[in-house]
């Protein structure tokens, strides 16, 4: 993009690489036209015709600058596609994420009101029916809370997006206006069931404190490469996976007895489902615009594995912890390799992969090869679950959890 002069030198002779360099001589003794790169280039030696044929471009300053905001980004025709469907962001800012304010649901309408007189018996009341909660339960509950908790480092992925970032923090566009709003409603939820484990008093709360700031502190890298398209295709699977874990928690936790928690899991549930509903909304735009460039890049998310966003998890002494937090949640059904697969499924049919028409030959090849994925995926997940499932006939194995005090689950 940047013509330098090492870069000319394999081009042109010396005499007219000098044209290009900065040098006392041709600022002296001629008149030179500076570009907004401080190259000042000699027009008596390197015409404007030779210059745009060498760099592609004039030397004047606009024809530069135009040149720039072309080639500013490395997926200009995806953030022109998104730019092109703003106004609906801006209609989703506004109808499907809540109002702020008094309007709002916040934590504290599910958590004792310590302002009141009988504040001491809401505390009780939140701790008789936190101790119905399984061991294994609260490990899997904990995990999510940890998730949630590292929302810094999503607003952060967010913001990567190309033609989606907040460059300034109070940037008025539609998606800089997504990005705050979403992030602050997601944050209602770490908040929330952080809380909830404080009260229960069954929690290594310094541990779990510990776990969060290492996550954070890690980071996490879902691979969207900074490419729009790829991040809406993640946020789309991510939502719906997040959606599936908390509800499912909820009813667990409704068997159990805790009604309390049953509560709290279906109300962040459903903040997930609605954010789920906006990126897959966002997609269904892009493959209106651009269903081959969607598709490819669906295509070749699905060849590889969809991170999760707490793959990065430990408390500092357990190396594993992701993995054996990851074990119980498949063991309990709250997410599973068979929601992995339904997601995918939900994924092809949300966005009618199967009638899709005006493909490239390369857009069919993976159309097909998409609407095929759920059927493989489905079956290899039923597979792995009967192996698990035969391998623990005997004995299910636990593991201690320092969050819970080195207690097994």
């Amino acid at each position: 993009m940047y013509c330098t002069t090492i870069a000319i030198t394999t081009l042109l002779a010396a005499p007219a690489v000098a044209a290009f360099a900065p040098s006392s001589s041709a600022l002296k003794y001629h008149r030179t036209d500076t570009s907004s790169l401080h190259v000042a280039v000699d027009p008596e030696v390197v015409t404007k015709a030779e210059y745009k044929d060498i760099c592609g471009v004039n030397f004047d300053n606009q024809s530069l600058e135009e040149r720039l905001q072309r080639t500013s980004f490395l997926y200009p025709k995806h953030v022109e596609v998104i730019e092109d469907f703003a106004p609906m962001v801006d209609k989703m800012v506004d109808e499907i994420l809540l109002e702020t304010g008094e309007k709002a649901w916040q934590p504290q309408d599910y958590l004792p009101d310590l302002t009141q007189e009988d504040w001491y018996d809401q505390i009780k009341d939140v701790r008789e029916m936190a101790d119905t909660v399984p061991d294994e339960l609260l490990v899997v509950l904990i995990g999510d809370m940890v998730t949630e908790e590292a929302l810094p480092t999503y607003q952060t992925l967010l913001n990567t997006f190309e033609g989606c970032d907040d460059p300034t923090g109070t940037t008025e566009s539609a998606w800089a206006r997504w990005s705050r709003g979403w992030t602050s409603e997601e944050n209602r939820h770490g908040d929330l069931l952080n809380k909830y484990l404080y009260l229960g008093g069954r929690c290594d709360m310094r541990n779990i404190e510990v776990t969060i700031q290492h996550l954070i502190t890690s980071g996490f890298n879902p691979g969207a490469q900074k490419d729009p398209y790829r991040g809406f295709v993640y946020t789309s699977f991510q939502e719906r996976a997040t959606k599936i874990s908390h509800g499912n928690v909820g009813k667990l936790a409704k068997v159990s007895g805790d009604k309390n928690l049953q509560r709290i899991c279906a109300k962040i549930a459903g903040d997930e489902g609605r954010h789920e509903k906006a990126y897959q909304a966002f997609c269904t735009e892009i493959l209106a615009r651009d269903p081959d460039g969607l598709l490819a890049v669906f295509g070749d998310m699905m060849r590889g594995q969809i991170v999760m966003p707490a793959e990065l998890m430990t408390d500092g002494k357990d190396p594993h912890l992701y993995e054996n937090f990851s074990n119980v949640a498949q063991r309990l059904g709250v997410y599973t390799a068979l929601d992995y697969a339904e997601i995918i499924e939900h994924l092809v049919k949300v966005w009618d992969l199967e009638n899709i028409e005006g493909l490239s030959s390369e857009g069919e090849k993976e159309r097909e090869y998409l609407c095929k994925l759920p059927r493989r995926y489905t079956k290899l997940a039923e597979r792995s679950m009967n192996k698990a499932k035969k391998a623990t006939e005997d004995e299910v194995p636990t593991q201690s959890f320092n969050w819970i005090y080195g207690r097994q689950a």
